[in-house]
């Protein structure tokens, strides 16, 4: 992040002043506006050197650039990454593993995280590409109301893939999930008031 130009940084003629409580002062030469820095006890800072004429507040830079660290890691710090989990099947699945990895795929949608389901060929089943597509659109068929499939099946070797997005974004499944949490505390917490 490139820092802006503070007090006698600023090389220009003239600059269009605005006060520390955000009013316009208008365009003043420099010097001007460095006197009433100085005499607000505040800094000069170049807020908008690419207009015309740069645009200059009056501001104290330790707290601006203070509180600007502090937004840029409370930014940090909220932002949610997304992870690509994924869920590995056979051909040939028995229907109750296949509903077991069903339930962990909607457990991971749920969450706001991206499935990668897998489909791994053996020997002969290799020559049976058709039956890994139709048990890849089952189970996209099955979790149609919890993601979309992002990238359709496809051969990759031996294997097929096929990704499927949550319909929710990861930061409002985290608010679900704690407002699920607290719901549920409640409940536990009424029941043993009675």
């Amino acid at each position: 992040m490139n820092e802006p130009r503070v007090n006698e940084r600023i090389r220009v003629p003239k600059v269009r002043l605005v006060g520390p409580a955000g009013e316009q002062v208008g365009v003043v030469r420099v010097e001007d506006a460095l006197r009433l820095a100085q005499e607000a006890n505040l800094d000069l800072v170049e807020v908008a050197p690419n207009s015309e004429p740069p645009v200059a507040k009056l501001m104290d830079y330790g707290k601006y650039k203070y509180e600007a660290a502090m937004k840029a890691r409370d930014a940090r710090r909220n932002q949610v990454n997304t992870q690509l989990k994924e869920i590995r099947l056979r051909l040939k699945i028995d229907t109750h593993d296949y509903e077991t990895k069903k339930g962990h795929a909607e457990r991971f949608l749920n969450g706001g995280d991206k499935v990668k389901v897998m489909i791994q060929f053996r020997g002969r089943e290799q020559s049976r590409p058709e039956m890994g597509v139709k048990l890849l659109q089952r189970m996209a068929e099955d979790l149609a109301e919890l993601g979309t499939v992002e990238s359709h099946p496809r051969q990759d070797g031996r294997n097929m893939v096929m990704v499927i997005a949550p319909v929710k974004k990861k930061s409002e499944a985290k608010s679900d999930q704690r407002r699920r949490r607290e719901a549920e505390r409640e409940a536990r917490r009424a029941q043993k008031s009675e």
